[in-house]
Formats: C-alpha cells, sequence, structure tokens
C-alpha cells in the first residue's frame, strides 16, 4: 500500500500527460508510421526508429517518447501484411506467422487470418502493457538494491542470452555480441580520454559511432538491398477474401491459447536480449505441443496464426521491462529505443524508475494506446495496404536509400557519416550474408558504453575495499545477487548451447564452399587483434581494462571459429551463406551491382551536395534500374525531392554539402 500512495502522484500526472492531445497526435504518427514500415518486409521495428532517431534532437521529450512508442508498438501487428499477404517474414519476430498464415491466405481466407492476427496482437499488447504496469510497481523497491557489481551482472546476462541464442553457431553469436562491444569502444574513452582504434588524423572516429549510423547500416540497408535484388513486386495480388468476424470468432475460441502466448511473449521479452528471434517459434511450438489435433499445422490452422501474434505484442510490454528499470534492451528495436531516450535527454535504468515515475509510466500507457490505435487502423487499411504490396520494390527503394542517408547525416551533420554508413551497411550485409547475429552485434553496441562504466566504477571501488579488508571486498563483488545472476547466465549459456541447433536462421540459407565464410571470419580475426594490440598499449588501466579483455575473449572465440571452419568439411552450418541456396542465391540481380548504387548516392553527395546527388541518383535510378519512361522518372524524382524538402524544412534539418559547397554559394536546400 505504500508502493502504491507514493506512486500515486505519478500515476495521475502520467495520466494526465498521455490523454493531452499534442501526445496523441504524436502517438499516431508513429503509429502510422510504424504501419508504414511494417508492411514492408525487413524493415521492422530497429529500422523504423533508426529512421527517426535522427529527428529526436530538439523534440520534446514527452512527444519524441509517443513517436518512438507508437512506431516500436504497432510494427509486431502490421509486419502480419507480408507474412500472411506474402508468405514473407515481416520481420524476425513473424517468421512462425508465415506457415499456417500464407496457406490460409492462399486458401482464399486471408482476411480471416488478418483479423484473428490483429485481434490477438491487440490482445498480447494490452496484457504485455498490464504487465509492465504493476510490475514497475514492485520493481521500484528492489531497484533499490541494485549496484554497480549487480548492474554489470545483468548486463553480462544480455549480452549471454543473445550471443547464445542468435543463431545455430554458438561461436558466431559470441564473437558478434564481442565485436558489437570493440565496435562501441572506437574513440574516446570515457575514464581517461585516451584513443582506441582512432587518432586524431581522424576527426570523426574520435567520437566514435553512433547508435543511428550502426541501426541503419546493420539493419536497413542489408534488408532493402536483398528486396532490391529481387526486382518484383513483393506480392502477386491483394485479394484478401472475407471472414473479419470469423477470425474475431476464431480468437475467442482459443482465448487460453492466447493468453498463454502472450504470458511467454511477456516472459520472452523481460529476459535480455532474446528478443522476436525466438519468441515467436517459442509460442508456435507451444500451440502445436499444447493441441490435441495437429494434423492441420503448417497447412493453415488458425491456431498457428493466433499464438505467435499473441506473443509479438506481448513481447513489446515485457521488453521494456529491462530496458526501463535496467538499461538493458530487451531486444533488437529497445536497443534503439534507449538511444532514443537518451538523445531526449532521459537514462533507461534504475535513475528513471526513481527520478522519473511519471515519464515511465507515460511510456508504458502509450505502448497500450498505440497497440489498440494500430489494431484499429490495420484492421481499417487493409484493402489499400495490400494494394501497396503490389508496386515493384525496385520503384521504392531509391526514395529509401535517399531517406536513409539524409537521416545518418542528421547523425553528426559531417560527410563522415555518410562513409560510415556505408562501411557499417557493408558489415551488415556481410553479416546477414555468412548468417552472423546482427542483434547480437548491435546489443554488444549499445551495451558498451554503459558496461564499460560499470566495470571501471565496480573495479575501482572493489579495489579500494580489498585494501582496506579483503572480506568487506569480496562480500562486495560477490553479493547474494550477483550470485544469484552469476548461476543464471552459467544456465543460460548452458541452456542455450543445447537449444542452439533448434534456433532457425533468418530466412532460408544455404551452405556454400569454404573460401567466402572463411575470409570473413578471418577479417574480422585481424580487426579483433589489431584492436587487442591498440587496448595493450594505452597507458591509463581505465582505459584498457575493458576493451582489453572483451577483445581477447572474442579474438580467442574467433580464432577457435577459424580452426573449426577449416577442420569441418563443407555443408556444415557453419559455412552457411546466402549466396549459395536460397533467394539471394537465385535473385535476378547481383549483390555487388545492386550495392554500387547506394556507393554511387553517396559519392556524389559527397561531390555536389545531397540534394543534387538524390536529384541524379533517383533520375538515373528510375529510368536505367526501373526501366521507366523519362517523364515518368522526372515526375517521381520530383515528387520525392519535394517530400525531402518538406521534411527538412519542418524540422529544420540541413542537408549534406558536397565539396561543391566549399567553392560555390548556393540557396537552400542545394547549399
Amino acid at each position: 500500500m505504500d508502493v502504491l500512495a507514493t506512486a500515486l502522484p505519478a500515476l495521475s500526472e502520467a495520466f494526465a500527460l498521455i490523454l493531452q492531445p499534442n501526445q496523441i497526435m504524436f502517438l499516431m504518427i508513429g503509429v502510422l508510421l510504424g504501419l508504414s514500415v511494417g508492411v514492408f518486409p525487413g524493415l521492422g521495428g530497429i529500422a523504423g526508429l533508426s529512421l527517426v532517431l535522427p529527428f529526436m534532437y530538439g523534440m520534446e521529450p514527452v512527444s519524441g517518447l509517443a513517436l518512438m512508442v507508437g512506431l516500436i508498438a504497432v510494427i509486431p501487428t502490421s509486419d502480419t501484411f507480408a507474412s500472411v499477404l506474402m508468405g514473407i517474414p515481416g520481420s524476425s519476430a513473424s517468421q512462425a506467422t508465415v506457415l499456417d498464415g500464407f496457406p490460409l491466405a492462399k486458401r482464399g481466407h486471408a482476411a480471416r487470418a488478418l483479423s484473428a492476427a490483429f485481434t490477438s496482437s491487440l490482445f498480447g499488447g494490452l496484457l504485455g502493457a498490464s504487465v509492465l504496469t504493476f510490475f514497475i510497481l514492485i520493481a521500484r523497491p528492489l531497484v533499490l538494491a541494485f549496484g554497480l557489481p549487480e548492474m554489470l551482472m545483468i548486463t553480462i546476462l544480455g549480452l549471454s542470452m543473445v550471443a547464445i541464442l542468435a543463431g545455430r553457431v554458438v561461436l558466431k553469436g559470441v564473437v558478434a555480441a564481442c565485436l558489437g562491444l570493440m565496435v562501441g569502444t572506437i574513440g574516446e574513452a570515457g575514464a581517461g580520454g585516451s584513443l582506441r582504434m582512432a587518432t586524431y588524423d581522424i576527426p570523426y572516429l574520435t567520437d566514435g559511432l553512433r547508435i543511428v549510423i550502426v541501426g541503419l547500416g546493420i539493419f536497413a540497408i542489408p534488408e532493402i538491398i536483398a528486396l532490391l535484388r529481387q526486382d518484383r513486386a513483393i506480392s502477386k495480388d491483394a485479394k484478401l477474401g472475407s471472414g473479419w468476424f470469423d477470425g474475431m470468432r476464431d480468437w475467442f475460441a482459443n482465448i487460453w491459447l492466447s493468453v498463454r502466448c502472450s504470458v511467454i511473449g511477456v516472459i520472452v521479452g523481460v529476459i535480455p536480449g532474446l528478443g522476436g528471434s525466438v519468441v515467436d517459434w517459442i509460442a508456435y511450438g507451444h500451440t502445436v505441443q499444447s493441441s490435441k489435433n495437429r494434423e492441420g499445422f503448417g497447412k493453415g490452422d488458425i491456431r498457428g496464426v493466433i499464438g505467435p501474434e499473441s506473443s509479438n505484442n506481448a513481447k513489446e510490454g515485457g521488453g521494456l521491462v529491462p530496458t526501463l528499470i535496467f538499461g538493458i534492451p530487451g531486444s533488437g528495436s529497445m536497443a534503439i529505443f534507449i538511444g532514443g531516450m537518451g538523445l531526449l535527454g532521459y537514462d533507461a535504468g534504475p535513475q528513471l524508475i526513481n527520478n522519473n515515475l511519471d515519464v515511465t509510466y507515460t511510456i508504458v500507457w502509450s505502448l497500450a494506446l498505440a497497440n489498440v490505435f494500430g489494431a484499429g487502423l490495420c484492421i481499417l487499411l487493409s484493402g489499400q495496404i495490400a494494394r501497396l504490396t503490389t508496386i515493384r520494390f525496385t520503384l521504392l527503394a531509391p526514395f529509401l536509400f535517399m531517406m536513409i542517408a539524409f537521416a545518418a547525416f542528421q547523425s553528426r551533420q559531417s560527410l563522415g557519416d555518410l562513409v560510415a554508413l556505408f562501411a557499417v551497411g557493408l558489415l551488415g550485409i556481410l553479416m546477414r550474408r555468412f548468417d552472423w547475429s546482427r542483434p547480437a552485434f548491435l546489443i554488444g553496441f549499445v551495451l558498451s558504453y554503459q558496461a564499460e562504466n560499470f566495470t571501471n566504477m565496480a573495479h575501482q571501488i572493489a579495489r579500494s575495499k580489498f585494501r582496506r579488508e579483503f572480506e568487506a571486498g569480496i562480500e562486495y563483488v560477490f553479493s547474494p545477487i550477483v550470485i544469484v545472476l552469476l548461476i543464471i547466465v552459467v544456465l543460460s549459456v548452458l541452456v542455450g548451447i543445447r537449444q542452439s541447433k533448434k534456433v532457425l536462421p533468418e530466412g532460408d540459407i544455404g551452405t556454400g564452399a569454404k573460401r567466402a565464410p572463411l575470409i570473413f571470419a578471418l577479417c574480422i580475426l585481424a580487426y579483433l587483434g589489431i584492436a587487442v594490440w591498440n587496448a595493450a598499449g594505452i597507458s591509463l588501466l581505465s582505459d584498457k581494462i575493458f576493451p582489453l579483455t572483451v577483445g581477447s575473449v572474442g579474438f580467442v572465440a574467433t580464432a577457435f571459429l577459424v580452426v573449426q571452419m577449416i577442420r569441418l568439411p563443407e555443408g556444415n552450418a557453419i559455412f552457411a551463406d546466402r549466396e549459395a541456396a536460397g533467394e539471394d542465391a537465385t535473385a535476378p540481380h547481383k549483390l555487388w551491382p545492386t550495392l554500387s548504387w547506394l556507393a554511387f548516392l553517396l559519392v556524389l553527395s559527397a561531390l555536389t551536395g545531397f540534394i543534387i546527388a538524390a536529384t541524379a541518383f533517383a533520375l538515373s535510378f528510375l529510368r536505367m534500374r526501373a526501366g521507366l519512361p523519362w517523364a515518368t522518372a522526372a515526375l517521381m524524382t520530383v515528387a520525392g525531392i519535394a517530400f525531402l524538402c518538406f521534411l527538412a524544412g519542418s524540422l529544420n534539418r540541413d542537408f549534406p554539402p558536397g565539396v561543391l559547397q566549399e567553392y560555390v554559394d548556393l540557396p537552400w536546400p542545394l547549399r
């Protein structure tokens, strides 16, 4: 009762905040953006949040939070369109929905499948928000018991879960997480200011890489390139059939299945790092195992839609538990969300719960409200959205590339942003090709800064305690909470190793020759080796202890992986290569020529400035790659440039300048 009485003022203030017209407007904008992003396969919550992240600068904090929450809340709902209508997972969290949703659509029951999915998503989202509401009340006293060693162990728990359960090959997940941590240490150290993997000759790297660049490069660019290579419409037709009310009745008839799978979603979301890559498969497996008659699964059983979709949205509420309370992202999208909160002036973690409880509950209730808006809009706009999927992706790709380049530039307003975007995008493409865990890399990158801070502070305090009294130091480092968390970490690793082979990759991946996967692994080994050598040369202990430790672990793990690759025969899962088999291998357009279009846009931007480059790029792409007539290509280019100018003018943003702008004084938006 005391806890509730203490929280009541914050609850009433949060209720007043969320009902303000301005906040509802930004929430609706976020819902619409999430709806737009979720329709297209591959552009999930990570890519969507990465696109809006640069525009958080200068926004009113609560409005910015409403925008981001609206976006992440509706994507697990709207990505169902791609899964049901196209048979393509809209995101990693909707893979299982394809198994029964797409067969239902082919049988003329798309409306029934979508209706059941949207109803299940709405229920799961509301349940997740309800759990989070009450959990925060009891969590506040618990949070006070967490000191630096405990927070460090929570960070390690998050990293261990995402690394082990992120793919079929355990070592790849471990190395990907270590690689993300090491990339996060590039630049000046927070403690002593030593430079890691950077020099003052390259000023851009002294401040490290921004999460906006990393999020766009690791996820958005690889997925857009993959879709562009197919050179076809996403869907062949936009027929939905009938049966909207049948889908709702199906959900009600299986309401207890929806409840169980929603609880599974919340639990998986709470565990740091698991996120959407496994929750739908866990829920689908439970759905099949708990059913008496299983013959229809995989052929169009409505329960195969209700189970996974109930868990998808519920996991967003669960994912906010470690995100808000401990500052540990529960998924890749939550990692971006933490970055957005930082841009708005809020640091996720115990200080948010203790000092900004009203803001915390504003986020939670925005999530619930966004689920209601999102489910309603998905049903209302289903017909129109289905027609959008019949547009050739080739007509959409140039404008997505332009938006990504514009968004990346907002990171530091530097041409280095574009260079970094291409470099990280290339890494993302290779990680996707060879089935390396991109969520593990991203979460490692996001956690790098706070993991290093926790490590340094815990090390300094423990060392001072050990000097005074050995037992006091032991008691500080190995508190009961730390021991419990350490046991959980060990168990999660052991269970993860046993279950890792059952974790499915992102889509259909074949295995090829040893050469290409081995060369990529050797490149990672070389980078980690150079990073360790660089860290060893730093004089300050506080600046080198973290990168030296993490880099050494990553180097040893990568070396062991390379040895395995040399010894194992071709055909093993360790040699996964999308270019050897699957949709990428049979794509009509090759990978590198397709990527060269993005390189063309970025290089031309560096020479002539963004608007001139974007105009030439869009016109050339639509004429040469899409094969449109000159008049149509010119009209679409003008419309795209006008939209970008409107967006930049409304948000008071500049475009990337080039060498030309140094010599010629041009008016906005050309300057």
